[in-house]
Order: structure tokens, then sequence, then C-alpha cells
């Protein structure tokens, strides 16, 4: 009877274990439209104050648990922030707002144009700030829970009740308050409070020395001109001060920077007294950077701390990390040695030591214990492809990796400094959540790896490395179709994008944009991506190898990975495509004209086509001026290479690109059919540097039919 009973459980079980993995992906699946297919993520996650505690939100409730036991507890709910906001005749709320910690009883949320504070033992509320609707750029000072923000082009704070006009610009052109040099260099905002809130810092930009460039908005009646200020390599720059406003007495002075104006300020600090300010000093070369401290109360240089000069670039892009207790001593991160590591320094400018070294990178700086005694940073130390978490003891010098497994880690640290949240993922771990000590033991498992791709046919994903030409190793990675055959010959899609500040082959879980791949995969392609020298993540000399000659050694390095492709027997050598996007479109363009004999087809996305065309900071890192390197934009502009175009190309753009201006894709399309070169071209009006919302699935199902097409 139990023989019978067991055949008849396999019976049914069988036929779900050989279908389990049926479903395919659709081009909806393949654009992120399909949320069911993403990641499992714990919202909220947060730690609270400098407590062992941390926060979660389950559907509206706020729980928390201690880091040394796996007990969750209720804290509150969506119904019990409406119960005391209607006790202040305020409007109630439809969802959970984010909340921020304070410590472990009470914290602050904003909701509409209001900041409020909230006890979670008397679940009293009260309201902190509030500011106009029209505000943005958003920041608040968590001691005085003053509200800088700005309305257009001006910088005001909210304070006590008062909104407050710090700056009085009449002109659109000077932008008080806001990012600047366009975000390269670590910038992300435009306003830096000091420590206490006592002094707010600010840039404040003048850009009306910088051209008008013209987008069009084509959904009115007559079409409408929007400028915007866009500085192209070799031209104008806009100009950058940096302004300190005392809450106190109203008044502001700026910051003494000096000439020429034409400079980059970043890597904005504050030093722990509020009196001093630091600045990363940047030539607009960007080969020279002075690291400063300033004196608030006069705006004056009191002295240079030290400099980093590169025949290359220097590319700071980190603040100043003061210690807790040595308030003058701070952990700078630079890549001056070759590879992005820590230093420690006094604030008179002494180096008191290099913290880590070696052949791989610090890739960010997590926090510094409340003792001093250790400083935590995810790194790729034990292989470029990974990023694990470390410790490394400030006395000694002693390096100990905390994390365990090979693949990448997001980890936030607790400000006591002796737990870390843990976000783990490698090619076969979607998402997964622990506890870890700072000692490197996992306390908990917060929610266990649930991948939600189970069901789906997916094609097979391998890492491996080639060599360059000059022995460097490049990593690789494939994905096979599902049901592969080694004995049949299939045609190839190369992922590319090849350029800075970017890595693509890593050990982590490929999902969201990634799904396209998978999607091509399943209908029958090999996908093969390589990183080429000037990729990110692999020091200094491999990303710098392209300096002024973009679209060379990255071509080259590509063109090894075509023919590692074509000594393997189950690649069809005559049907190899490209695809990529900006920096991968300038790559998937340079590849079916500098390697027309290797590609049949190219699909590619707001392309650089022209480096003259570019704008300022990133494109003088990389190439200098059109006057000083006349010879490398020559080479790499792939409008003096548009005769050589033998196979099918797809060139895609969106109106309103403000990155990748229209006008390249343009230009070379011009250039094209002065050649006599046949070429399809497709815009996506209205749409920025990339294609998002539901038109992506319009973009991805043609990129789809392209390759089906003509590959």
């Amino acid at each position: 009877m139990k023989n019978i009973l067991l055949l008849l459980i396999i019976a049914f079980l069988l036929p779900s274990a050989i279908f389990s993995q049926d479903k395919k992906l659709t081009i909806e699946d393949a654009s992120y439209m399909n949320r069911s297919i993403m990641p499992k993520s714990i919202s909220g996650l947060k730690w609270m104050g400098s407590t062992a505690l941390f926060s979660f939100n389950e559907d509206n409730e706020v729980m928390a648990s201690k880091a040394t036991t796996a007990k969750p507890f209720r804290l509150f709910g969506l119904e019990d922030i409406n119960s005391s906001l209607k006790k202040l005749e305020e409007d109630t709320l439809r969802r959970l707002p984010s909340f921020r910690w304070l410590d472990d009883k009470s914290g602050y949320f904003t909701a509409g144009n209001k900041v409020y504070f909230y006890n979670i033992t008397s679940k009293q509320i009260r309201e902190l700030n509030d500011y106009p609707e029209e505000a943005a750029n958003t920041d608040l000072d968590e001691n005085t829970y003053a509200m800088a923000y700005t309305i257009e082009n001006n910088l005001y704070i909210a304070f006590e009740g008062r909104q407050i006009q710090i700056t009085h610009d009449d002109k659109p052109e000077i932008i008080n308050g806001q990012t600047v040099h366009r975000n390269e260099f670590g910038i992300s905002g435009g306003t830096f409070w000091s420590p206490r809130g006592n002094y707010l810092a600010y840039y404040r930009k003048d850009e009306s020395m910088v051209s008008n460039y013209p987008l069009v908005d084509v959904d009115a009646r007559v079409a409408e001109l929007n400028n915007i200020k866009y500085p192209m390599a070799g031209m104008a720059s806009h100009e950058v001060t940096l302004g300190i406003y005392d809450v106190g007495s109203g008044k502001t002075r700026f910051i003494k920077t000096g000439e020429p104006a034409e400079q980059y300020l970043t890597c904005v600090s504050w030093g722990t007294g509020e009196r001093y300010v630091y600045i990363a000093v940047l030539n607009r070369d960007q080969d020279h950077m002075k690291m400063n401290k300033y004196d608030i109360r006069t705006g004056n240089l009191v002295k240079t701390l030290f400099e980093e000069k590169s025949e290359k670039y220097v590319e700071p892009e980190d603040d100043l990390a003061f210690l807790n207790n040595e308030k003058e001593q701070f952990i700078w991160i630079s890549e001056r040695d070759g590879y992005r590591h820590l230093y420690l320094y006094t604030t008179e400018g002494e180096l008191i030591k290099k913290l880590t070294s070696g052949e791989w990178i610090v890739r960010s700086l997590l926090g510094i214990g409340p003792k001093d005694k250790y400083a935590y940073f995810t790194a790729t130390g034990e292989s470029p492809l990974n990023s694990d978490v470390y410790s490394v003891e400030l006395k000694s010098g002693e390096i100990t990796k905390i994390s365990g497994g090979n693949g990448t880690h997001y980890a936030r640290l607790n400000k006591n400094g002796k737990y870390y949240i843990d976000i783990f993922s490698d090619t076969a771990t979607t998402r997964e959540y622990s506890v870890m000590s700072t000692k490197g033991k996992q306390l908990q498992v917060l929610q266990e790896d649930v991948d939600p791709l189970t069901d789906y046919d997916l094609g097979k994903l391998s890492i491996f490395s080639i060599k360059a030409d000059d022995g460097t190793d490049l990593y690789c990675r494939m994905i096979t179709p599902p049901a592969f055959d080694p004995a049949k010959k299939y045609p190839v899609i190369v992922y590319v994008y090849g350029g800075p500040h970017a890595q693509l082959v890593t050990n982590s879980w490929m999902g969201g944009a990634s799904m396209f791949l998978y999607y091509m995969a399943q209908e029958g392609y090999i996908i093969f991506t390589l990183d080429n020298r000037g990729s990110a993540n692999r020091g200094r000399d491999f990303e710098q190898a392209l300096f002024r000659n973009m679209g060379d050694i990255e071509v080259d390095d590509q063109a090894d990975g075509v023919e590692y492709l074509k000594s393997l027997s189950f690649i069809d050598p005559d049907r190899i495509g490209v695809n990529g996007w900006s920096y991968g479109g300038f790559m998937t363009i340079s590849l079916m004209l500098k390697q027309a004999d290797d590609f049949k087809v190219g699909v590619c996305g707001g392309p650089v086509t022209d480096w003259k065309y570019y704008e300022i900071m990133y494109g003088e890192r990389y190439m200098d001026t059109p006057e000083s390197n006349p010879d490398g934009y020559e080479a790499a502009s792939l409008l003096n290479h548009a005769d050589k175009l033998e196979g099918d190309l797809l060139i895609i753009h969106g109106t309103s690109d403000p990155v990748v201006v229209w006008q390249h894709s343009l230009t070379l399309i011009k250039k094209f059919i002065r050649e006599g070169r046949q070429v399809d071209y497709f815009v996506y009006p209205g749409h920025g540097h990339g294609v998002g919302g539901t038109d992506r699935v319009h973009l991805n199902a043609k990129m789809a039919k392209y390759f089906t097409d003509h590959l």
C-alpha cells in the first residue's frame, strides 16, 4: 500500500517538475513591466538611531527587531499616524511615509509640504516645519529641522515658521542651491548643512557665458523651443562659487576659491567644529587637484592640505570622512597610487598613513566605528568581479574581510559600528538579506533568496576571462539559449557599453534591464559581453587606457572578444550583431564601422558620434579639448568613418536628450546620406537619454524585431 501511494505521489509531482521551467519571458517582462519577476525586497529597512534595533515595513505596519534576535515586533502603523494627524486636523495618508529615525523612540517624516515629528511610544505627532508646494531640492537639517529648498533659481530656508529667501538673483542664468558640473565628481546636490545646523553652504552657478542649446517640444500645436545650457568641449563653461549662509545673522559670505573661474569645486565637507569648510578645487584640465581648507568667517584660504596631479586626469568624488573622537583627522579616498584606496590625514594636511593598498579598489567607505578603532568599506579585494565588506584597524592597518561568500554585497552600517545589514547577490542568488556583526558573524537571515524566475526557461549564464593583446585579463559574460546544443551554430549579439564609470560583468544577479538580454537569448541568440580597457573598477591605468583616444583600445579589446567567439564551434561567425546605448551606442557604431567584417547588424541608442558635441566635464576629462587634441577627436569622430558601413544599422534617439543631444545622431545620418550608405533611424519624440515607461516595451520590441529581421 505504501509503495502504491508513493507511486501516486510521484506521478502527481512529475508533470509539475517537468514543466516547472516552461514559462517564457514576454517583451513586457523584458521591459521590466512585470513586478512579479523582480527580486523580493524588504521595504523601509533602516537602523534605529545608534541602537542595535532596525525597522522595516510590512504591509502598512512598521516592524522592528534586534540585530541579535530574530523576533520582530510591531512599532506602529499607518492607522496610528492617521489617528494622530486627525487630532491635528491634518490630512490623513494613504500609505506609510518614509520614516527617518532620530533615536529608537522617535523620528520624522514628510507628507505633502510639511515635516512631522512622531514619537512611537506616546503616539504623539507634531509639525516641525512647512515649506511651499513649489519647493524643489529640499534638504532638511536634523538638528534644527530647518529646511533648505529652491524655487526656480533661488535658495530659501524654512525655519521657525518663517520662509527666508537667501538669494535674490533675477537672472535665470544664475542658479543657487542646485547641483553643478553636470553631476560629475560625485556631486548629487547643491546644499550642505553644517554639523550643528548653524550654517548652510550652497553652490552658486553662473551659466550666463554658456551657450544655449535648443530642445524642441513637439506636443504643442506649434512646436515650442526649450533652451538648455549645454557647455560643449572646448567652449565656455559655467562658473561656480560656494556661499556660506549664517542662519543666526542672516548674512552670506562667499568662499574665496580664486581664479581662474572655470574650475570645479567638489567634495564639499564641513569640519566638525563648523569653523572650516574643505573643498577639492580641480582645474579645468582636470589634471591638478588641491584639497583646500577655508575659514568660513573670512572666506579666506587657510591652507592647501595636499595636492594630486596626473599626466592624464584626477577625479575626486568623495567627501572627507571625519573621525568621531579624533575630530582633526579624516579619511580621504584616492587612486593616486594606481588603485582607489583609503588615506588617513590630519586637518593640517599631514598624511598619517595609507590605510589600504594593493591591486584592488575600495568601492565605498561605509563608516567609522564610534571609538575610531575601525573603518568599514566595500572593496574588490578578492576579485574585481566581487564587492565584499572589510574592516581596517586604523592603528595597525590590519584589514579583515567580514562578509561571507563570493559575490556582491551592499552594506548598511549601524551607528554604533557593531552590526551591518548585508544585501547579497551573485549570478545564482537574486537577493538575500542578513544581519551581520562587524566581526564577520552572521546573526540572522532576514530574507532568504527567492528566485522569481524559477518557473522560466532561461539561458545559462557563465563568466570567464580572455587575454587582451598585452596580456591583460578581460572579463566576459555569456548567456546561451535555453536547450543550448553545442552541435548547432548560433547567432551572437554582443552587448556593449565600454566606457568609464561602468562595469557590466560582475558576480551579481542579472535582473531589471538585463531581462532584455535573457529575452534575446530565449529567442535563440548567444549574448556576449566583455568589459574592455577603459571600463570601471580595475584601477586607474585600466580605465585611463582610453585617454585622448576614445574608440581605439576599446574597439581592439572588443575585436579580441569577437575572435574568441569565432574560435567556438557553436558560433556562426557570419551572424554577429552588436547592441549598446550611450557610450555603448558610440561603441556599437564604432564596431560596425571599424570592424565591419566582424559585425552584420548593429542596434544602438543615444550614441555619441563626435566628442566635440559632448559636454565639457566628462568629455574633456577623457579627451581634453578639440583644440589641444585634434588628432584624437578626428580619429574618434564616427563621421570620419561613415563610408565604411557595410552591415545593417539601426540608430535610435530621444528627441529631447539633454545628455547626448540629438545633433549627434542627426549629423551622422547626414554623413551616411552623403556617403550613399543606407541606415535605419528611429526617434522617440519627447524622450530624453533613455526610453522609459510603457514606451520601453515599444523600444525593446523594435530592437528585437530588427535583430530577427536582419541577423
